[in-house]
C-alpha cells in the first residue's frame, strides 16, 4: 500500500516473519540486503540493511510476547523511496531517548538520522508497526 500523501505506486512488496530472538536480527539483514539487490532498489542499501537490523533489535527486545513472532515488510514504491515495517505484538510505542554514554537505546536515534521519516502505529489485535522510510538517492 503506497502512502495516501504520495502519488508513487507500489513496485515492489515483501512480508516474512521472525522468531523474537536476537538470531533474528542477522537474518534480517541478510535477507533485506538480498532482496533490495534483487530489486536493483537505487537506494543506500547498507543504511536500509542497518535501518532494518536497528528495528528488528528494538522489536526482539521490547517487544517480545511469548507465542508471537515478528514481522518484517520492505515496500519499494515507483519513485524509489523504500518503506520498512516491523510489527511486534507489544502495544508499547518505542521511545527516542536522548543521546547518553550508554551502549543500548540508541537505535531509534541511528534510524531517525539514516530514515527520512520514522512513525509508529497500532494495528487491532496485532500490536504495533514501527515504519522508516529511506529515499532513493536525488539526480
Amino acid at each position: 500500500m503506497s502512502d495516501p500523501q504520495s502519488s508513487a505506486l507500489l513496485t515492489h512488496d515483501w512480508t516474512t516473519g521472525y522468531p523474537m530472538t536476537l538470531r533474528s536480527v542477522r537474518l534480517a539483514r541478510l535477507h533485506v540486503r538480498r532482496r533490495l539487490t534483487m530489486w536493483n532498489w537505487p537506494g543506500d542499501i547498507e543504511d536500509a540493511v542497518l535501518v532494518t537490523s536497528e528495528l528488528v533489535a528494538n522489536a526482539v527486545v521490547h517487544g517480545r510476547i511469548p507465542g508471537h513472532e515478528l514481522r518484517l515488510r520492505l515496500l519499494e514504491l515507483d519513485d524509489g523511496v523504500l518503506s520498512i515495517e516491523v510489527s511486534d505484538p507489544a502495544l508499547v510505542f518505542p521511545a527516542v531517548r536522548p543521546r547518553d554514554l550508554s551502549e543500548r537505546g540508541r537505535g531509534l536515534i541511528v534510524v531517525r538520522q539514516l530514515a527520512d521519516s520514522l512513525d509508529w502505529f497500532l494495528r487491532a489485535g496485532v500490536g504495533k508497526t514501527v515504519r522508516a522510510r529511506l529515499g532513493a538517492p536525488k539526480g
